[in-house]
């Protein structure tokens, strides 16, 4: 009975739910009909009144904190700015993927068309060659990796995920976002038929890929704005808003752009600003919730290390859009508070008059060197300080280093040079390949009987086919006897070396165009082959090596280098100088060298030794810096509000590095400004005392390998400390390092080390500086005490470490820990944190050990001839490094003054600048800057005005 009941009950239940839901679907009918109705008789203004309204909390970005020196100079601000975004508010279907690229190609074409840039975000870029490169490595791009391929961790990624190439990850995403065309017309709706990246170059696929990507990483979460350009001209504004109806999503955003002022100065200081990475987006959450994957955060330097002092509070608003993301209306509206202001101890004045000083100087030392030939041969007996630089690898440089825009040699508009110079190369890269090739199948030449020009190739394409992946260095035997034969004795060819490599299955076989794995020998090399020549038809890279050898067979001359300079208007002539050259009364020497004179081409656009310098001056007495100057520099401009990939490109390639911070992060040897620390050991130690005396005979006579002073064959003869650190006498720091190491009068190498690195961690040598922004860690040597002790060993440190341990040895023991910092502020002025450097460890030294390092240094000073005309007293110490005998010694000074009473301490390091008197010349500069002894002017004056070279190898 009571099934049948319950039956009974079914059936009603289920009669009420079938006619609900026919008067739902009947209801919903007449609601079309009458809304189609509305639209054909009323119009779309009416129908525009029944339109769905969706509501979501908008959040209003906060204005950024200024920057300013010490003395309330402007350094980093914002400006009022316009945005295009794209939200995503594409339907699901077959078409989403194209109706969402073309938008987003008509939205860049607007954009471009109108001279603005579309924003640069992604971890892949092009390279020189055209080709896709990753712009991060290891952690990084583990992380970049895992979040292509959705997952939360990077222990999550599978060894095929890890080990894609920038290309293959562009490809899996050109084929999730249809980023491409149909190949076929006629049906285009086979999957087959679609070709990935069909009908873009590869430069609008990676923008348009960039923005996609971007649009995926927000989850592709219903209105939700991902920004496609910043800063956009009045001119895209309006054409973005003319062409709203066929730009679904796209909307303009006010915002602000970050400004940095005189910025090639400061840029490695205060870093940059761009859109917070995942990794970053974690880091920043843990301490502030409110950040979202669309904030504007610092990226390096201040920017980054003050991050939440600059970054301010967002407000709010509730907005209402319509199913097209267009805003209807607004309310709630919540203001945003404006992030504080950072006062930094730089005094911006002196930091750009240092940069200058080092721009001006380098550009001196290179006059100096270059000299009117096309070679310079380096011999066993040559000495680094007396290598020369040829002018052809001075107009070779300007190929080398992309100072001349080698594409545009071909290009219709190319002048009468260009266009002549263009057509050698075209006959040299036949002449080239035709050699390769008889070489790779035919000759099979041995390596060390190639002339140097083919030694040169064939090195570039065996490393291609490392770095490729193509020869896979995991498999490889470093010990097997023909690999030694490639590497190490080059008595075979490259052909056999790959050869071999096929027979020992060290080929990727994967990465050829081969019909199966199984292909027998011949075949896989026939595809090497073809591999090789189909990447060098496009790199650039290998065939801008042509042009060193065009010049030195004068397929091209000095003459058409220099025309070309002025055809590209790299380089302009006053009227004067322009009527001799071109009556021909000028030589292409002395075009150049006027140009590198006056800094038309500075040393960092040339990129020869020396290029690079960094100086850092404290303040001795509280541990501030006063400036931290790298060179060369770069405009963070183009790199915060949307990196301009073109010349994030430009900078990645430039051979001088100014992305790198050579006074925080490049490292080398201290040479003999060392031997402050190994006086203090010795004398702390009672291994010497300040009257006892060591005698110099030129030969340090303890060991088998007898190590020579500087003076050799000279002799300093009997010398105290003080006369130790003024004459830099090797011979008296080889005695007292290996008086460190005696044990019951038997040398212990590794005694002397560990005395030597308890008083260079005593000047805070053993960590880094305590500045606010990233720092290499030092080195302090771990072999060898006697030659540690005249700064050699492993001894590794920064200018910054060294300008910390000079400012140590200024106020007789503090070290401090550096700062960068002076103080916080809001945004109305009021004061919100003081800062200062603590103190590290104080050293305990009697008076008179200080004393006698400090005279020592007063006289290392005095000594130079070109010190007399200062009206400061300076104390210092000259260094210098050498890394290999191919190149210039690393010169290195650091000093204080006035030395009665020290104000200021500097280190100063001009990587290859030949000798320690170069580094002296230029510090001398800065202090009578400082001082006020000199004015602007007279620091950007002529290059080649003022340096002398000194005496070799003094130090």
């Amino acid at each position: 009975m009571f099934s049948k009941i319950g039956e009974a009950i079914l059936k009603f239940i289920t009669s009420r739910i079938v006619l609900s839901c026919a008067v739902l679907i009947c209801c919903m009918a007449v609601l079309v009909y009458r809304l189609f109705y509305l639209q054909i008789i009323m119009g779309e203004e009416y129908l525009d009144s029944f339109q769905l309204k969706i509501q979501k909390v908008k959040d209003i970005q906060a204005t950024r904190g200024n920057i300013y020196d010490r003395n309330g100079n402007l350094l980093a601000y914002n400006e009022l700015a316009n945005s295009v975004t794209i939200e995503d508010v594409f339907e699901s279907g077959k078409y989403r993927n194209a109706t969402i690229n073309a938008t987003i190609n008509k939205l860049i074409d607007i954009i471009e068309g109108n001279g603005d840039e579309v924003d640069s975000t992604f971890n892949i870029v092009l390279s020189a060659n055209g080709d896709f490169e990753y712009t991060v490595e290891g952690s990084a791009l583990n992380r970049f990796l895992a979040d292509v391929y959705g997952h939360t961790s990077i222990n999550d990624l599978t060894y095929n995920e890890k080990t894609k190439t920038a290309k293959e990850v562009v490809t899996e995403l050109c084929e999730k976002f249809g980023i491409g065309d149909y190949a076929d017309y006629s049906n285009p709706s086979s999957p087959k038929d679609f070709e990935i990246g069909l009908g873009y170059t590869n430069e609008r696929l990676l923008k348009v890929l960039t923005v996609r990507y971007n649009m995926n990483t927000n989850s592709y979460q219903k209105y939700i704005d991902t920004t496609v350009a910043t800063s956009v001209s009045d001119q895209t504004v309006a054409d973005v808003m003319e062409n709203s109806d066929s730009l679904e999503g796209v909307s303009i955003e006010e915002s602000t752009a970050r400004v940095y002022v005189d910025s090639k100065y400061f840029s490695q200081i205060i870093g940059y600003t761009g859109k917070v990475s995942e990794d970053e987006l974690v880091e920043l959450q843990a301490e502030n919730p409110e950040y979202d994957s669309n904030d504007t955060v610092g990226k390096s330097g201040i920017e980054q290390a003050m991050e939440s002092e600059l970054q301010g509070k967002k407000g709010s608003e509730t907005v209402y859009v319509d199913n097209t993301g267009q805003v209807i209306e607004t309310s709630n509206y919540v203001d945003s508070v404006a992030g504080n202001d950072v006062y930094l101890t730089i005094d911006k004045d002196l930091q750009e008059a240092c940069y200058n000083i080092i721009e001006t100087s380098l550009a001196g030392i290179l006059i100096s060197k270059i000299e009117n030939t096309k070679s310079y041969t380096i011999t066993e007996n040559s000495d680094a300080s007396d290598i020369m630089i040829p002018v052809y690898d001075v107009y070779y440089a300007l190929f080398d280093n992309n100072v001349i825009d080698i594409d545009h040699l071909q290009e219709e508009d190319a002048g009468p040079n260009e266009a002549a110079v263009y057509q050698q190369f075209l006959t040299k890269k036949e002449s080239v390949f035709s050699t390769l090739n008889t070489e790779l199948t035919q000759t099979m030449t041995p390596y060390n009987t190639l002339t140097k020009e083919y030694m040169v190739y064939m090195s570039y394409i065996a490393s291609m086919l490392y770095s490729d992946g193509i020869i896979d260095s995991d498999l490889v035997n470093k010990e097997d006897a023909t690999y030694i034969a490639w590497t190490t004795d080059e008595t075979i060819s490259l052909a056999e070396y790959l050869k071999y490599c096929i027979s020992e299955n060290w080929i990727d076989v994967t990465k050829l165009d081969l019909d199966n794995q199984y292909a027998d020998s011949e075949e896989i090399y026939s595809q090497i082959i073809s591999y090789i020549f189909n990447e060098l038809e496009t790199d650039t890279d290998f065939t801008s090596r042509f042009y060193k050898y065009m010049l030195q067979d004068d397929y091209i001359s000095g003459t058409q280098v220099c025309n070309i300079l002025l055809e590209q208007n790299l380089v302009s002539l006053d009227s004067e100088e322009a009527s001799l050259w071109n009556a021909g009364g000028e030589t292409a020497y002395t075009f150049i060298t006027n140009r590198i004179t006056n800094l038309d081409i500075t040393p960092a656009q040339l990129a020869l030794d020396p290029c690079t310098g960094s100086m850092v001056i404290t303040d001795v007495n509280n541990g501030d810096v006063l400036a931290l100057v790298s060179y060369p520099g770069y405009d963070n401009n183009k790199m915060a509000n949307g990196v301009d990939a073109e010349y994030y490109a430009q900078l990645r390639n430039d051979l001088s590095n100014p992305l790198y911070n050579y006074a925080t992060q490049q490292k080398t040897a201290p040479g003999s400004t060392f031997k402050m620390v190994s006086s203090t050991a010795g004398l702390m130690e009672g291994v010497i005392t300040t009257d006892s005396t060591i005698t110099c005979n030129g030969v340090f006579d303890k060991f088998s390998s007898n190590p020579h002073c500087w003076i050799y064959p000279r002799a300093h003869g009997s010398l105290d400390v003080t006369g130790g650190i003024r004459n830099s006498c090797n011979v008296f720091f080889y005695e007292v390092g290996y008086r460190l190491g005696l044990v019951n009068d038997t040398y212990k190498s590794e005694i002397g080390i560990d005395k030597l690195a308890k008083y260079a961690d005593m000047y805070g040598l053993s960590e880094t500086t305590g500045i606010e922004i990233a720092e290499s860690e030092p080195e302090v040597s771990d072999e060898d005490a006697v030659r540690s002790a005249i700064g050699q060993g492993t001894h590794s440190y920064t200018t910054v470490g060294l300008a910390r341990y000079v400012t140590t040895v200024a106020n007789s023991g503090t070290c401090f820990n550096l700062t960068l910092l002076d103080k916080t502020t809001d945004s109305s002025g009021n004061l919100l944190e003081e800062y200062s450097a603590t103190v590290r460890n104080t050293i305990d030294m009697d008076v008179s050990y200080w004393n006698a390092i400090h005279t020592g240094m007063r006289q290392v000073v005095e000594d130079k001839t070109y010190y007399n005309d200062v009206a400061v007293n300076v104390a210092g110490k000259t260094g210098t490094a050498q890394e290999s005998k191919n190149r210039g010694n690393h010169a290195l000074f650091v000093c204080y003054a006035p030395y009665e009473a020290p104000e200021i301490a500097i280190a100063t390091r001009i990587a290859y600048g030949y000798t320690s008197s170069y580094a002296a010349q230029i510090t001398k500069e800065a202090i009578e800057y400082y001082f006020g002894l000199t004015d602007e002017d007279e620091i950007e004056g002529s290059a080649a005005d003022g340096l002398v070279e000194g005496e070799a190898n003094a130090d």
